[in-house]
């Protein structure tokens, strides 16, 4: 088996550290969303948080969070504005394989018809969300482009149940809620101002090296050993399918994990493999 052919659950240290790093310069400073865990957020804005693909427009093209360019065709981004958005790229509710099917090819095609690009901000742009955000309507009457929608923010009422809007809007197809302190500016990295609330949390991490497997699944992969962007090794063994055991994630390529909070430790409580995250 390949797995075996190649012994590569043999790593050392060196390897761990080298492909543990996010950092890139080719990389836009993008926010970055903290988990919610019962923070103080009465007088900020939700909106829904859409299971699509991030995308940066830097006012002359359209990145992806690695800093890839992606190939959207000419009359997709021709009349967008010529200052940066912050966004997903999306196809619908529960539509998260056919749009990243879509803008990950190489090449301009026809697919792009079915891409909206749904704005949550506008970096670079003076004063609070709603301010910044309204840079972008103004535009829009100026200017019709179709594939730009921008996302409602609604006040969060006094009496709202966090937990109470999220089962309801999951209930619709929601990925989840994302919270929004509305007065503060633009901030690139992880931030306190802007948390996502979802049923389950995700993140990204590096694959490292293999664990070996045990009972059923000697000879095979029993767990992917990645690091994520905290410098964290974490084990992905549930989660794994008998296929992705025998031709497992390429060291040195990334995968989403899923969890529920952290420990007291600060690691990801319950983290299980969700899927390959192929090169946007």
């Amino acid at each position: 088996m390949k797995f075996l052919q190649n012994n590569k659950w043999r790593f050392s240290l060196v390897l761990l550290i080298l492909l543990a790093s996010f950092e890139s310069k080719a990389q836009p400073d993008l926010m970055l969303l903290t988990p919610y865990s019962n923070q103080q957020v009465e007088g900020w804005l939700v909106s829904e948080k859409l299971d699509g693909v991030r995308a940066y427009w830097d006012g002359k093209q359209l990145l992806s969070r690695q800093g890839n360019k992606f190939a959207a065709p000419d009359w997709f981004t021709q009349h967008f504005p010529p200052f940066a958005l912050d966004g997903e790229l999306w196809v619908g509710h529960g539509q998260f394989e056919q749009t990243l099917s879509i803008v990950r090819q190489q090449t301009p095609h026809a697919g792009w018809q079915k891409i909206s690009y749904q704005i949550f901000d506008v970096p670079n742009q003076d004063g609070g969300l709603l301010a910044r955000l309204s840079v972008l309507e103004n535009y829009l009457i100026q200017h019709r482009v179709e594939q730009i929608q921008i996302i409602k923010q609604y006040p969060l009422q006094p009496t709202q149940s966090i937990m109470n809007k999220l089962n309801a809007m999951v209930t619709q197809g929601a990925e989840g809620l994302v919270l929004r302190e509305p007065h503060v500016a633009y901030q690139a990295g992880r931030t306190p101002y802007a948390l996502k609330v979802k049923p389950k949390y995700d993140a990204e991490c590096i694959v490292a090296g293999y664990s070996e497997g045990q009972g059923k699944y000697v000879g095979l992969v029993g767990a992917l050993i990645c690091v994520n962007e905290q410098q964290q090794t974490l084990n992905l063994g549930s989660g794994l399918s008998d296929a992705q055991r025998i031709d497992p994630p390429q060291i040195g390529s990334r995968v989403t994990y899923q969890y529920s909070g952290y420990t007291q430790s600060g690691l990801p409580r319950h983290a299980v493999f969700w899927r390959e995250r192929p090169t946007e």
